[in-house]
């Protein structure tokens, strides 16, 4: 093994003095860049990921932040003019959750409640007027970024100066308000409200009427009527209109988009919502039995009157008057006359369930509903593809979907297949602007000067690679343009190659008696002694 080692060594050393000078200097030259180059893609390669941690950060915030993630030990690069801070992608969770346990950041504003500490003998009214004004300030503007919806907030509180002068008239406290709200964040009407209150209590003298609340587009806010109920509910029945509509879309969505393909699929829904809100009170009587309209009899009352006997028709008399007969003047009773008389009166007092019903109703309802579906054939170029009866089946989905979404009135008509076909419109036709959307896969960008370089370091390598076997070739045929004298190779007698004779043979029969059969060697032995 060493000596393949030292063989090896020898030749590459006999290589490397054979090259002339230049050639050395490339090839040392090319081996540094080399690794240059391979030191620079790996540094770049292996650059962690950098993802904002925190944006629209105040100077404060920043600093406060990038101390902490330095004492962690935390890699992490400020950007946006201070006012973002990167960290690694994989560490934004956990950061986040430890900075948040920490409380930071404080805030984006000064803190002046350390002044509170070290206030001393020195410090005038007037000084402490202004730090107290400025710490209320900050909390107020504090207290507001806890609203949701609210990002940051400034307050701005003028105190009135008392006056020396007994009879002199001391105006009240003012305070303004601008608050900087997250996109999309609208306030209503009760949080606008707390914002008033908040204000008022937090200021000695100050009245709501002395407050002035705006955001930063310009839009102002009343404590009466800013944002009033009406705007709030009509925001809340809009809201309501949009989430139905979404729902009954997304679900048609996924059930065309499942038969047809997600991409083939385009849905529309829109609604007319009553969004009228009844209560009402209602009695109703129904039978105990149903089909059975008399009840449950209560209490019974039975008379029977029998009578036989003389002067038993005068009893009962004759119905309506006779022609000689004055009406209402009472007849002469005959008793000659024999007769009978009976008289039976029955009272049933029956009970009935008796219904006592508090109505609230729904504070909405789907009056009215109509979907619009756009489907691609299967085959754009060819609208043949798409066939009638998978239209059909598609009206026949979406009828069902009407029919179970609309609010139904007991005393209505269920809708007819007509109506529901005017409710529904499906749309065959190709999909011209489908816009086709690549998912952004984030890369890592190598500069381009590091791609010069490598070409450079490689078109060198190549370079060298042929300098060396040409150099390799010309060495060849040099040697063997030289007279090399071929000497007749030597031959040497194998002395192994030994002739036999007759005295050989009987030696090697001999030494072989000899080791086979000893006692017979001993016999011919003592026989050859004794001859001679």
């Amino acid at each position: 093994m060493n000596d393949k080692l030292t063989s090896s060594k020898n030749k590459l050393l006999a290589i490397w003095q054979g090259r002339t000078k230049g050639q050395k200097t490339l090839v040392i030259a090319s081996t540094i860049l080399f690794f240059v180059i391979a030191g620079l893609l790996t540094y770049f390669v292996s650059k962690p990921n950098l993802v904002p941690l925190y944006s629209n950060l105040s100077a404060a915030e920043t600093g406060q932040i990038k101390e902490t993630l330095d004492a962690k030990g935390v890699k992490s690069e400020i950007t946006n003019n201070g006012s973002a801070i990167l960290v690694p992608k994989e560490q934004v969770d956990s950061l986040m959750v430890e900075l948040a346990a920490e409380g930071i950041p404080d805030s984006g504003v000064i803190d002046y409640s350390f002044f509170g500490q070290d206030t001393g003998f020195g410090m005038t009214d007037k000084e402490f007027d202004v730090i107290k004004l400025k710490a209320t300030q900050t909390e107020l503007a504090n207290l507001m970024k806890g609203i949701e919806g609210v990002n940051d907030a400034n307050v701005m509180i003028n105190m009135p100066v008392e006056s020396v002068f007994v009879g002199e008239q001391v105006d009240g406290s003012s305070a303004s308000v601008v608050l900087n709200l997250k996109p999309g964040a609208q306030l209503d009407q009760e949080k606008v409200n707390a914002l008033f209150h908040l204000v008022s209590k937090s200021v000695p003298n100050l009245t709501t009427d002395n407050i002035v609340i705006m955001d930063q587009n310009f839009n102002y806010y009343d404590l009466n009527n800013g944002n009033n109920s009406q705007g709030a509910n009509y925001a809340s029945q809009q809201e309501i209109k949009s989430q139905i509509e979404q729902d009954i879309q997304r679900n048609v969505q996924k059930l065309l988009g499942t038969m047809m393909g997600q991409d083939k699929v385009v849905v529309a829904v829109t609604t007319d919502i009553d969004f009228t809100q009844e209560t009402r009170e209602e009695n109703l009587v129904s039978p105990v039995v149903e089909g059975n309209d008399e009840g449950i009899a209560v209490s019974v009352e039975r008379i029977t009157e029998a009578y036989t006997g003389s002067g038993a028709a005068a009893a009962g008399g004759v119905n309506g008057a006779g022609e000689e007969d004055i009406p209402g003047y009472e007849g002469a009773a005959t008793g000659s006359e024999d007769g009978d008389y009976e008289r039976i009166e029955e009272r049933i007092n029956n009970e009935v369930n008796r219904i006592n019903k508090q109505i609230v109703e729904s504070p909405y309802k789907v009056r009215d509903l109509g979907i619009q579906v756009m489907v691609e054939p299967p085959d754009p170029e060819d609208p043949l593809s798409f066939t009638p009866e998978r239209e059909e089946d598609i009206q026949q989905i979406l009828a069902t979907v009407i029919r179970t979404s609309i609010n139904k009135d007991a005393n209505e008509e269920p809708l007819t297949d007509e109506e529901l076909a005017n409710k529904v419109v499906v749309s065959v036709q190709a999909f011209d602007g489908k816009q086709q959307f690549v998912e952004d896969v984030p890369t890592q960008a190598i500069p381009i000067w590091v791609w010069i370089i490598a070409g450079v370091l490689l078109l060198a390598i190549i370079v060298l690679v042929f300098l060396l076997i040409r150099k390799k070739k010309q060495e060849n045929d040099e040697f063997e343009d030289e007279d090399i004298d071929i000497q007749d190779p030597i031959r040497v007698q194998d002395i192994n190659n030994e002739v036999e004779t007759e005295g050989t043979v009987r030696k090697k029969q001999l030494e072989k008696m000899a080791k086979e059969k000893p006692e017979d060697f001993a016999k011919l032995l003592r026989t050859w002694i004794s001859e001679d």
